[in-house]
């Protein structure tokens, strides 16, 4: 399963918020640094309408909704690449998620702590992505060191990784985005096997007061990380970590009652939850029947077998064919039967890539 990292600096409302995603309040939340030292987990639930449409269609037994993991690190600190703030312990955190979730401060309030005194948005996204840096000079160094060593027999794969540093190298010295489209499908393919800090997918949660939701253009906090965000080519999504906590504790209808007071139509975690599963890549197709309706996320690019696989290994081994209706298809025509009548479900094969919002039925044989 595939895991999204939720970083920042100390107190920036990251357990908190991980709450509100988990809502599971497990993740200690406390006005001082390092709260956090072992990292909390938990699933998350992708919030799909398409589900709440084939629910209604199929009337299934059950309806499950598809999930991944997110993962609460602890905050990183100046020096963290050195050691500070028990900084290599965290760094090593990080290594192991495949996406970061970088919530950053923007909203004032004297009675929580700022780590370095003031609320100033660039100067703390410039703190983590120079320690995330540091981080990634020192690996590609050890890293090429070996490489050299061995040049007289040096095989493809150490040829696709010195290739990989030389590219990405320039970028992490200057601590900017590093631009992916330089690099081939071969060497994009291994680098998430190198685990450069730099090179992760990553989104700003930028952390507001519950008054700023409804114009967060009035924010100039927000403002000045939007501009940072958009020269990167990185998705910003706005939250407020606490009325997020608040929000988890109360049904759906209190729910929607209080996003309507603050002006709001969607809770910003939903959309966190949402822009993270596409950060990571993933896709979803669903398989509907009586017992149960049920969401499936997949890696985009993978094939009919591979993604019978995530169901169970023996659909992936036996596979034969899947039969498939587009989402689009299966709501206008109202069941399957009808889909099917109408010339709507195709075989496919081996070969067959998935689309996102493919209804299935896999058809194999052990």
């Amino acid at each position: 399963m595939l895991k999204a990292g939720i970083v920042g600096l100390p107190n920036v409302g990251k357990s908190t918020l991980f709450n509100a995603l988990t809502a599971s309040y497990q993740a200690e939340s406390a006005n001082y640094p390092f709260c956090t030292i072992e990292p909390n987990t938990g699933i998350v639930k992708v919030p799909d309408e398409r589900l709440d449409k084939l629910k209604e269609l199929v009337n299934p037994q059950q309806v499950l909704p598809g999930v991944f993991e997110f993962v609460d690190i602890a905050g990183l600190v100046r020096g963290a690449s050195r050691g500070e703030g028990l900084g290599n312990q965290f760094l090593s955190h990080i290594r192991e998620v495949d996406a970061i979730v970088h919530v950053v401060r923007c909203f004032e309030d004297e009675n929580i702590t700022h780590v370095d005194g003031a609320i100033d948005p660039l100067r703390d996204v410039e703190t983590i992505h120079i320690e995330l840096a540091m981080a990634d000079q020192a690996s590609i160094a050890k890293r090429m060191e070996r490489l050299k060593k061995q040049k007289n027999n040096v095989d493809k794969r150490s040829q696709l990784e010195m290739s990989i540093f030389e590219k990405v190298s320039p970028f992490i010295d200057k601590v900017e985005a590093v631009d992916l489209s330089i690099l081939t499908d071969e060497e994009k393919e291994i680098l998430p096997q190198l685990q450069l800090l730099s090179t992760k997918p990553l989104l700003y949660a930028a952390n507001v007061k519950e008054d700023q939701l409804a114009d967060p253009d009035a924010n100039p906090h927000l403002k000045v990380l939007k501009k940072k965000a958009a020269e990167e080519n990185r998705p910003v999504v706005l939250i407020s970590a606490q009325i997020e906590a608040e929000l988890s504790a109360l049904d759906a209808e209190e729910r929607n009652s209080y996003l309507e007071s603050l002006g709001v139509s969607d809770s910003g975690v939903n959309t966190m939850i949402r822009s993270a599963f596409a950060l990571l890549g993933l896709k979803t197709y669903f398989t509907a029947g009586e017992k149960e309706v049920r969401a499936w996320p997949f890696e985009q690019g993978f094939t009919a077998p591979k993604c019978a696989g995530i169901i169970h290994t023996d659909f992936e081994r036996g596979f034969i064919k899947a039969e498939v209706i587009g989402y689009k298809d299966y709501v206008a025509c109202g069941t399957e039967k009808v889909a099917k009548e109408k010339g709507l479900m195709r075989l496919e094969g081996k070969d067959y890539v998935m689309a996102d919002g493919d209804v299935v039925h896999f058809r194999f044989n052990v």
